[in-house]
């Protein structure tokens, strides 16, 4: 509900000042504008007029506004320490809605609120009405808000419509996050985004550059509000997965997670991820345009095998890694206008090791008039080890082990958990609101209804463990389980529930990347960057200085030089400049010559600073003490 201010005329507001009494301040002299009980009044922060009856004039300004004469979201505050009544209708204030309460009652009635039900009353009409006002931050300083109308007592100014909205949409999805400490919501609200779902209802119709798509997205147990203002529950991005919090195996240290591969099996955090492969015909000055060249196709070559008859991939087809999905022709010659022209082919090939399938395809033209082919490429992933996993409050972490159902604990229905969770991951972070939304999701799946966690409220804590006791649970939440390695009961009961967790888009089939040969850029000669051009793992500055440290001299050497850009070159010892095939140009001699490695960048730094001028001396020492002996010296 929060509006953000745009820049408002300041005229019509310097004229409302005067003609509320207010003098002119350019007709007062200095000791009548300090003196005792004259306040000036300032738009904007420019002091324009002066007045002995600050608070007479406070009243009536607002009256103004509230009867609709001066813009909702003009404010107007006292600042007492400086006796200066200010004056904003500048742009980005924030500004949100508050019932105006007057002599202990709110203005806005059972009879307003039917009204609008009804729909003979917009939310504009409360604004004209002055039943409801916008407070910036400045304007809130000086009121006095009430939560509730329990809460109303004969100073309160104004009520709050409804405390979640301070919440937006984004952190209102968050349930308890008046339980949290507050940076854990805010990863959350950064995390909420990367949450792979449903987009929307037409998300098998579209064609987008990279779309990310749950399986079996489910609606969450504990909602919130703002869910379902926002209609979340309707395209949700998540699951409710059983989540038992102990410790198991060793590999759920650091936030790690523990799956049950039978969870996996049966399409928990499985998820489709779609990509476009665009490709334009290009048409040329003289008239030549690329073309789809369907006669390429050689059912012989096993890299064909899903290409169909016009060239283009089937849906449907599967790709391998160096399979064709389209097989273009490029003219040889778009310059001259000769007649006949010769056409090379350039299949698009498939260039990850993963398995892909042809899932749409799409010819269109874009407004250049260019005819584009869109193919769209489908890949189902199932969790694997390092995919990353959060609950809705800040709790990351990734797969450290998809152990089989056989192994998991199970209480005593037999449930067996989808997710276990390090407890560590609960006393430095003070995610409370976490272990609420286990109590209330288990309450409700026991009653059937699906409990409220909006920020300051939702469904009490006594409430649900009532709930629970009911249904013969631990109040606590804590179940008995028995161990599904040894069959032994555990010594110490584990709190398990259904807490809702998001799929996140980061994945290790996406990131994993090593090397060990393969290209280099032109300029420095030093290997590409990033995993889409199959570039280096780069050793950087700080890695650079733990091995000085250690004093790995060699293993330095060998990683900034020796395995990225060595270089040979002649330097000459005289002149210390650089000289090509054994000959220094500078001293026309090839006697002072000496062969030395160096890094590639360090040459190409020397040569750009010689072509601005800047001479750079190579000075050489000698390796071995002179003993004027030759073969010595020679091996400077």
């Amino acid at each position: 509900m929060t509006h953000i201010t745009t820049q408002d005329d300041e005229d019509p507001v310097r004229k409302i000042v005067f003609l509320l009494g207010a003098e002119d301040i350019c007709a007062h002299t200095g000791e009548e504008i300090h003196a005792e009980g004259v306040y000036s009044v300032c738009i904007n922060g420019t002091p324009i007029a002066v007045t002995d009856v600050p608070k007479r004039f406070l009243n009536s300004f607002r009256k103004l506004r509230r009867m609709g004469r001066i813009s909702e979201f003009t404010s107007i505050y006292i600042n007492h320490d400086y006796n200066e009544v200010h004056i904003a209708t500048d742009e980005g204030r924030i500004c949100r809605p508050m019932i105006v309460v007057e002599n202990g009652r709110s203005k806005v009635t059972a009879r307003y609120l039917k009204a609008l039900r009804k729909g003979t009353m917009e939310f504009e009409d409360f604004l004209s009405r002055g039943l409801v006002e916008y407070l910036d931050v400045n304007e809130e300083n000086d009121t006095n808000i009430a939560l509730s109308e329990r809460e109303i007592n004969q100073h309160t100014t104004h009520l709050e419509i409804e405390p979640f909205t301070i919440l937006g949409a984004v952190a209102g999805l968050i349930p308890y996050p008046h339980h949290n400490q507050s940076p854990r919501n805010t990863y959350q609200c950064a995390m909420g985004k990367q949450a792979i779902g449903a987009i929307a209802y037409n998300q098998f119709s579209r064609i987008d550059t990279l779309l990310y798509l749950m399986v079996y997205p489910q609606k969450p147990m504990v909602k919130t509000r703002t869910i379902e203002l926002i209609k979340y529950d309707k395209l949700p991005a998540g699951q409710n997965a059983t989540v038992a919090v102990m410790s198991y195996s060793g590999y759920d240290i650091e936030d790690a997670l523990v799956l049950n591969k039978a969870s996996c099996d049966r399409g928990f955090g499985r998820c489709q991820v779609l990509k476009k492969n665009s490709t334009p015909l290009k048409t040329y000055a003289n008239g030549t345009s690329d073309r789809v060249n369907a006669s390429a196709f050689d059912a012989k070559n096993a890299k064909h095998q899903a290409i169909g008859s016009d060239g283009i991939a089937q849906v449907g087809a599967r790709l391998h890694q160096g399979d064709a999905f389209m097989l273009k022709a490029l003219p040889m010659d778009t310059t001259s206008t000769a007649g006949t022209n010769n056409y090379k082919n350039v299949p698009s090939n498939w260039k990850l090791p993963d398995v892909s399938y042809v899932d749409k395809v799409c010819i269109t033209e874009n407004e250049a008039g260019t005819t584009l082919i869109k193919v769209l490429l489908r890949q189902t992933r199932r969790p694997e080890l390092g995919d990353k996993f959060s609950s809705r409050h800040g709790q990351k972490g990734v797969v450290g082990l998809i152990s089989p159902q056989e192994d998991m604990p199970f209480n005593d229905q037999g449930i067996t958990p989808d997710i276990i969770m390090n407890p560590h991951g609960f006393p430095s972070r003070m995610t409370v609101g976490k272990m609420m939304e286990l109590l209330s999701g288990k309450a409700g799946v026991l009653d059937g209804s699906l409990e409220y966690g909006t920020a300051f409220g939702g469904s009490k804590v006594e409430d649900m463990a009532d709930l629970l006791l009911k249904h013969g649970f631990s109040y606590s939440g804590k179940d008995y389980l028995t161990s599904g390695i040894t069959g032994e009961a555990l010594q110490f009961y584990v709190f398990f529930g259904p807490i809702y967790y998001q799929k996140l888009k980061h994945m290790v089939q996406d990131k994993m990347h090593s090397r060990a040969r393969g290209p280099r850029a032109i300029l420095t000669r030093q290997p590409t960057e990033g995993r889409a051009r199959d570039g280096g793992l780069r050793l950087g500055e700080m890695e650079r200085d733990c091995l000085i440290a250690y004093g790995a001299s060699q293993l330095l050497l060998e990683r900034l030089m020796i395995s990225s850009d060595a270089h040979k070159v002649d330097v000459c010892e005289k002149c210390g400049q650089m000289g090509s095939m054994g000959y220094c140009k500078m001293c026309e001699s090839e006697e002072k010559i000496r062969h030395l490695t160096m890094p590639y960048a360090a040459k190409l730094l020397i040569q750009e600073l010689g072509s601005m001028n800047v001479k750079v001396v190579i000075g050489l020492e000698d390796e071995f003490p002179r003993d004027g002996d030759e073969t010595e010296k020679r091996g400077g």
